[in-house]
């Protein structure tokens, strides 16, 4: 059974497109400078496309927080978009065409398209949250998660009861990446554990997933991390079914009512997100990767304060030492090039 669990693959439907406050505007004429981040009617436009919901409490509501920085800091007008496959081109063309002078992709499936049609529109800068290609106008910021996930995966090697831990989400390279950082920790902290992972080729049908948590449950984890997005309540609902403790990941997510969550592998993404616009809006951005991580407090490990009583001092200290040697540059944990 648990053999089979590690090549799970689970056939989802596509969501469909949902546009959000999206206004009219024409395309920037050639002539214009490239420098100017000015729309014609000389407002700082900038849009977000995500691949979920921005009210998940995890990966894309901590991307529209960014984008709601970028407003209420750089005076920016903002709007937002739910796209996936083949919709996404069409979605980053009509922001580009109705002058948008920055567009975020939060996503590495964001960052091919992005750099394709910043050739179309080399007045608009597009930026992904993950990948590697860039252009004059075209780029992307990667965050260091997998160091979140890699405490994540050393406390839950020293707490699993069953020593079987489990991953569960989108199969996307930058997910792939975090839980290869969390069975680094696990490893580390335990180098029997056992580490299974279910990868999803979509996350928005919450039955699915929550039926691929309680299947690798049933098969002995009783420590889960997510990247499951919107669907994280589905991985949170199942552990507390089942008994099993799990981990939030991108945002915050200890306050979830399950009461399942022990810490949680964080992306504090406002401050790059700012900082990135606000170069686009003064003319200042080259495209290139920006690689972002604990040492820029970009990224966290957090216990769940409610949960803090129920995990052993040494495993604490164990941990906590862990994130002092990451910021360190003692510990270096594995990622994957993409």
């Amino acid at each position: 059974m648990v053999k089979k669990l590690k090549s799970i693959v689970g056939v989802l439907g596509l969501a469909g497109l949902v546009l959000a406050g999206c206004t009219g505007g024409q395309q920037a004429a050639k002539g214009d400078s490239p420098s100017s981040a000015q729309a014609a009617d000389g407002s700082f436009k900038v849009a977000l496309i995500t691949p979920g919901s921005v009210s998940d409490a995890g990966w894309n509501a901590m991307a529209f927080a960014g984008l709601q920085a970028i407003e209420s800091e750089l005076g920016a007008e903002i709007t937002n978009a739910e796209a996936t496959g083949a919709k996404i081109r069409d979605v980053m063309r009509t922001y580009a065409q109705e002058d948008y002078k920055l567009i975020f992709g939060h996503g590495f499936e964001y960052n091919a398209p992005g750099v394709e049609l910043a050739k179309q529109f080399p007045n608009t800068v597009f930026i992904s949250s993950s990948g590697a290609e860039t252009a004059t106008n075209a780029g992307s910021f990667r965050f260091y998660l997998e160091q979140g996930f890699y405490l994540a995966g050393m406390m839950g090697a020293k707490m699993s009861r069953n020593k079987h831990l489990a991953m569960v989400g989108l199969n996307v390279p930058s997910i792939v990446s975090t839980f290869r950082g969390f069975e680094a920790g696990a490893k580390a902290a335990d180098p029997n554990v056992k580490v299974t992972t279910v990868l999803l080729t979509d996350t928005k049908d919450a039955v699915a997933v929550k039926q691929a948590t309680l299947q690798v449950i049933e098969a002995g984890a009783d420590m889960i991390i997510h990247q499951a997005n919107e669907a994280a309540r589905s991985v949170f609902d199942a552990c507390k079914e089942k008994g099993a403790m799990a981990f939030g990941s991108n945002a915050d997510q200890n306050g979830d009512t399950s009461g399942v969550v022990l810490a949680s592998a964080v992306i504090v993404a406002k401050p790059a997100f700012v900082e990135v616009a606000r170069q686009v809006k003064e003319g200042k951005y080259q495209g290139g990767v920006t690689f972002i991580g604990m040492d820029k407090g970009a990224i966290d490990f957090i216990v769940n304060p409610a949960k803090a009583g129920q995990i052993p001092d040494d495993v604490k200290a164990a941990v906590e030492q862990a994130k002092q040697d990451i910021l360190a540059g003692k510990i270096v944990v594995p990622k994957d090039e993409f």
